[in-house]
């Protein structure tokens, strides 16, 4: 199986499991997704400039960055608010082994191994930083939730700019 294989399946295969999801389930949680995504993207940025680690062999349009930060990682995201949010240790419990997979079997062996990545940091130091990625996008998920309740509750009252109101009807003169 070529590298080029791998690094399109990792970014186009996970989002076919979204045929499997609501729509408004979909909806819920792409915002998390994707600041999960900008996040990612940084940190992945700021590893490059340090040295941390190096793409060695890239698919285009994805230079310098792993095709997995824009596929599997905003869907396993997805799929991660639909089941846990809302209890932080279930959200936490699932977050650490998907990011033990990540860092020392993914990023730390396989990626490596074929040529793709190198990975010049302690998986056991990644760790960490990929953890506290997971409580980032949850706190702005719970943020995300109180401005939209924040939202509602305007639109419960009907709240409009006065230039949306009707217009109050005048009587008519009698002649």
């Amino acid at each position: 199986m070529s590298n080029s294989f791998i690094m399109w399946s990792l970014a186009l295969l996970p989002w076919l499991s979204l045929f499997f999801m609501r729509k408004e389930e979909i909806k819920r949680w792409m915002p998390v997704a994707m600041f999960a995504v900008v996040l990612t993207t940084i940190i992945g940025d700021i590893g490059i400039g340090l040295g941390v680690w190096a793409t060695r062999e890239s698919t285009y349009p994805f230079s310098e960055m792993l095709p997995y930060f824009y596929g599997t990682m905003p869907v396993l995201t997805i799929w991660v608010f639909k089941f846990t949010y809302g209890r932080f240790w279930p959200y936490m419990i699932t977050n650490t082994i998907l990011d033990i997979v990540f860092n020392f079997f993914i990023l730390a062996y396989f990626l490596p191994s074929r040529g793709i990545v190198d990975f010049n940091m302690s998986p056991f130091l990644s760790l960490p930083v990929t953890l506290l990625h997971a409580v980032v996008i949850y706190g702005y998920q719970m943020w995300q939730d109180d401005a939209l309740l924040a939202t509602n509750r305007l639109t419960e009252h009907n709240i409009q700019p006065a230039a949306a109101k009707p217009l109050v009807q005048q009587p008519k003169d009698d002649e």
